[in-house]
């Protein structure tokens, strides 16, 4: 099965939540009318693109039908699928590279997300690429995390640099980075903490991780990854915000889109925020997490 068939089926839910309403609202108002308007908007929130997104969606919407005189309402789907492929682009997204390796990348997000498998997978997609990897366990703050990225180290087949739990997570970067060198490693992916069990504060914690790799290494982290939950919808529209500000993020990825009815949050990261979505993830397995493709996003959503 092709990635864009699997993708295609993985958003099934968003799919049956926000496209299926879409052809529901046209076949059941033939013409074009304010009411009809409204309730796109709606349609367009309930799937989480977003309150001012919806609103701009529709309006542009709104402008194309003036426009080209339209009066089917058969006729806005592909107008609305026009204008989400403006807004996310076409071209598939790219990871930043340094000049000379190791190229290192820092992947940030709250608990729970999906942050650890996201990295597991990463390292699977760059040794495919024939790249070595070494995976850094800095959240040092729960015992589960350092374990859980072990696990996926063996399965990946590639290096961890790990201190005892509660260590100084800027250390493991030191170490991790250091080792990278030595070994020649062409990818660093550093895993961090989603929340501290101290009174420090976590943006400080990720500032202090970002100086001791820029001092070590000029230009690193190459890549700030934030790994959000798609099934969250608005709420990690929140926490790209907050990690935003903070943390340096320079891209985002959006994990468990299989699972989620409220896919347009991709739409809404990117008008929202002006952060690029650079990977998805879209189920269980090694090869579940793929570089972002709006075009074929959009295609298989319009499915």
């Amino acid at each position: 099965m092709g990635f864009l068939n699997r993708l295609r089926d993985k958003l099934t839910k968003t799919r049956q939540g926000f496209i299926e309403k879409v052809d529901h609202l046209i076949h059941r108002r033939k013409s074009i009318d304010e009411d009809l308007y409204e309730e796109l908007e709606e349609i367009l929130v309930q799937a989480d693109v977003g309150v001012n997104t919806a609103m701009d969606l529709v309006e542009k919407v709104r402008n194309t039908v003036r426009e080209k005189r339209v009066e089917d309402a058969g006729e806005l789907k592909p107008i609305l699928k026009e204008h989400i492929k403006d807004l996310l682009g076409t071209g598939q997204a790219s990871l930043n590279l340094s000049t000379g390796p190791p190229t290192v990348i820092t992947v940030v997000g709250v608990n729970g997300v999906g942050k650890t498998t996201t990295i597991g997978k990463l390292a699977h997609l760059y040794k495919l690429e024939g790249k070595k990897v070494i995976l850094g366990a800095a959240d040092t703050f729960r015992a589960a995390a350092i374990d859980q990225l072990e696990i996926w180290a063996n399965r990946v087949g590639v290096d961890l640099i790990r201190h005892r739990e509660g260590a100084d997570p800027a250390a493991v970067a030191y170490d991790s980075l250091q080792a990278a060198k030595a070994r020649r490693a062409d990818v660093l992916i550093l895993d961090t903490a989603g929340r501290l069990h101290t009174k420090n504060n976590l943006m400080e914690e990720l500032k202090k991780i970002g100086r001791v790799l820029a001092r070590e290494m000029p230009g690193a982290p190459h890549e700030v990854l934030l790994v959000l939950d798609a099934t969250t919808g608005q709420n990690a529209v929140n926490q790209a915000r907050l990690f935003g500000e903070t943390a340096g993020v320079t891209g985002i990825v959006l994990a468990k889109l299989d699972g989620s009815a409220k896919g347009g949050v991709v739409i809404a990261v990117r008008q929202a925020l002006d952060l690029p979505v650079k990977l998805i993830g879209i189920g269980e397995e090694l090869d579940d997490l793929r570089l972002f493709d709006a075009g074929e996003f959009v295609e298989a959503l319009f499915a």
